[in-house]
């Protein structure tokens, strides 16, 4: 990066104002209510329902789980072609509320159409498709999200708040899935949860996914209610082909300017599959190998997203201390040792203890990569990087399913999956460990 700059940086963070904290927390609870709709479902519910009670019956070779995979692999393809698009549009700043405000309103009425899935394998393509849907609309939304963060911090305070907005997301997650759990879900016999749902046509789960629209939408509306969209500074409409034509511009204005932007979107994309991987695969495993049982999965799932928003706040504040590369390398480091030594134990105990150190890190991990993502991103050019930031994320999601299946494979037994996933991890972890960024003023 050059000294001017840096020098930009400086002036920045001594002469923007420092933003209220209700707005700052407007911003975390539009997290909160992304991450609880992401919980439900493409986690813990509407997914399984699709696969378990839906897609029951199918007649052919290929299975709902089959269908499933290929579904969410279509929604990444159309991340990875979108989100460059979106990142150029939004980059006038005036427009990423009424983006956010666009996405977010998809999702809402795509998560609450998934109330008519009827369990009845006629209904899986329309399940599949809205799934798909829902969740490539929420990761677009997350480029003007996470671009509007420039907006409410200064360099020295952007690590709490991204730790923070991260924190907030998956405090959100468990709340949204014990009340489920509770409401619909719990207990056994013709009725479910506190509510009494029947437990007939697939009800408790088309319950649940009205309980995650609007949820969303109580915890959306403060941001885009409060946080106001600066004024037109002129910047001409873009079109969708004029985007593409301009990102490639920015992007090879970016390899310029500084290479290094280029690596760390690479190497990141690598860990922040790992960490995917993990999240995917981690119950599987647990179930499969360590004995952990399906009841608690849920209750695991809890503990999990508890431990990793302690550890996005921690993290969060260190950031800003020490700085997001040293944050990530040290996360990154940490978890490749749990995973190992996870491989080498047995016993529902040993996964406890190893899985929810791994979440640990896993908040840090996160937020400090958004954070240096935001430092090292030139001034004006956040809607760009953020979308290169997601595409890249998106176009190295095979790494962890191949190495996982890879190692399994190879080694005949599903404990090996662990040193697939371990594997992507120490890759970004050298990645990340060469990327230059610039000194901390």
């Amino acid at each position: 990066m050059s000294e001017a700059c840096r020098a930009n940086r400086r002036a920045l963070g001594s002469h923007v104002p420092p933003v209220g904290r209700g707005r700052v927390a407007a911003w975390a609870l539009w997290d909160s209510g992304a991450t609880g709709v992401n919980a439900i479902v493409t986690t813990f519910g509407f997914n399984i329902y699709l696969i378990s009670e839906v897609g029951k019956g199918l007649p052919g070779p290929t299975t709902p789980e089959s269908w499933l995979g290929r579904a969410v692999l279509v929604a990444g393809i159309a991340v990875a072609l979108l989100a460059p698009v979106t990142g150029v549009m939004v980059d006038a700043a005036y427009r990423r509320r009424r983006a956010l405000a666009a996405l977010t309103g998809a999702v809402v009425v795509l998560t609450a159409s998934m109330t008519f899935i009827k369990p009845d394998y006629h209904y899986l393509w329309i399940g599949l498709a809205l799934l798909a849907c829902t969740a490539a609309c929420m990761d677009l939304a997350t480029v003007p999200y996470n671009a509007m963060l420039r907006q409410l911090s200064t360099p020295t305070t952007s690590g709490r708040i991204s730790g923070f907005g991260l924190a907030a997301g998956f405090f959100g997650s468990v709340v949204l899935l014990l009340l489920v759990f509770v409401g619909f879900k719990s207990g056994s016999g013709d009725t479910l949860g506190l509510l009494g749902i029947p437990n007939s046509d697939g009800k408790p789960d088309r319950y649940a996914v009205l309980v995650a629209a609007a949820w969303f939408v109580i915890f959306a509306l403060p941001l885009l209610l409060t946080v106001k969209s600066p004024p037109h500074d002129g910047t001409p409409a873009v079109g969708f082909f004029g985007a593409y034509r301009r990102l490639w511009t920015e992007v090879v204005g970016e390899w310029r300017r500084d290479r290094n932007v280029v690596y760390y979107l690479l190497s990141s994309a690598v860990f922040r599959d790992g960490l995917t991987g993990i999240s995917i695969f981690g119950p599987v495993v647990g179930v499969s190998v360590y004995g952990l049982a399906p009841t608690s999965v849920p209750l695991f799932g809890a503990g999990a997203f508890t431990i990793a928003a302690l550890g996005a706040a921690l993290g969060g504040m260190l950031d800003d201390r020490i700085g997001s590369k040293r944050v990530i390398v040290g996360s990154l480091a940490a978890m490749v040792a749990v995973g190992i030594t996870l491989m080498f134990l047995s016993g529902p105990l040993a996964f406890w203890i190893c899985g929810l150190t791994l979440c640990l890190f896993v908040g840090p991990t996160q937020s400090a990569s958004r954070n240096l993502m935001l430092r090292i991103s030139a001034d004006g050019k956040e809607g760009v990087a953020f979308g290169l930031y997601t595409t890249t994320g998106r176009a190295a999601h095979v790494l962890s399913p191949w190495l996982f299946s890879m190692f399994i494979d190879i080694f005949a037994t599903t404990r090996a999956g662990l040193g697939g996933l371990c594997t992507v991890l120490a890759i970004g972890l050298v990645g990340m460990m060469l990327v230059k960024v610039p000194a901390r003023r």
